[in-house]
Order: structure tokens, then sequence, then C-alpha cells
């Protein structure tokens, strides 16, 4: 059963239609599909930068976007360190 689906326009250069053009007439597979696959795996890449359901694990630590710097530490938001000096 296919779920449903939300109309909307992109713009694509035209060697992108072309090689999708292509793909479809040796595939037969949808340009449309394609293109959600395309959408599915910049979502994937980036799903550390979407919102989520947290973990309960209380040594888990959240991932940071591409280019944020971690907090200092002993600033709110710092890990804990877990390493023992003996």
């Amino acid at each position: 059963m296919s779920r449903k689906k939300v109309s909307t326009t992109i713009y694509i250069t035209p060697e992108q239609a072309d090689r999708l053009k292509l793909l479809h007439d040796r595939t037969k597979v949808p340009i449309a599909v394609y293109i959600r696959e395309g959408i599915d795996m910049v979502l994937k890449h980036y799903e550390h930068v979407l919102p989520g359901q947290l973990t309960l694990s209380a040594d888990a630590q959240p991932s940071l976007p591409l280019g944020a710097a971690a907090p200092a530490a002993g600033a709110p938001g710092a890990a804990a360190s877990s390493t023992k000096k003996s």
C-alpha cells in the first residue's frame, strides 16, 4: 500500500533532468521515486539536526550539527568526565 503524498514543485538543472530521464528509460522506475529516495538520503544525513526522540541512556550525549562547537568543560550542558584518576 502506498502512503499519501504531498505535491510540490522543485527546480533541477537540465543535466539533472536529462540523467533522470535516461535512468527512467533504462529502469522504468518513475523519476519521482528517485527524487523521493534522494530526499530520504539527505534527511538521513542531516537527522542529527532534526528533532527526534530522546534516548533514556544516562551517558548518551546528543550529536552536534556539523560545525558546532561542544560546550566547554564545566559549562552548562557539558558532559561530566567518567575517567578515574589513580
